[in-house]
C-alpha cells in the first residue's frame, strides 16, 4: 500500500514537471499591454458605472 502511494506521488509530480514544460509564458511586452488594456477598460468602466449610477440616483430622486 505505502509502495503505490509512493509511486502515485512520484508520477503525479513527474506530470506536473511534464506540463510546467510546455508552459508559454508571456514576454515582458505582452504583460504590459495586457495590463495596459485591462488599467483603461476599467477605468472606462468605472466612468460609465459612475454615469449610470448619477442618473439612476436622480431618476429616483425626481420620482420620490
Amino acid at each position: 500500500m505505502f509502495t503505490r502511494f509512493t509511486n502515485s506521488i512520484r508520477e503525479f509530480f513527474s506530470d506536473v514537471s511534464g506540463e510546467l514544460k510546455k508552459v508559454s509564458f508571456p514576454t515582458r511586452a505582452e504583460t504590459i499591454g495586457s495590463t495596459t488594456v485591462v488599467i483603461v477598460f476599467c477605468i472606462i468602466m468605472s466612468l460609465y458605472l459612475s454615469a449610470v449610477d448619477s442618473v439612476l440616483v436622480w431618476v429616483v430622486g425626481k420620482i420620490l
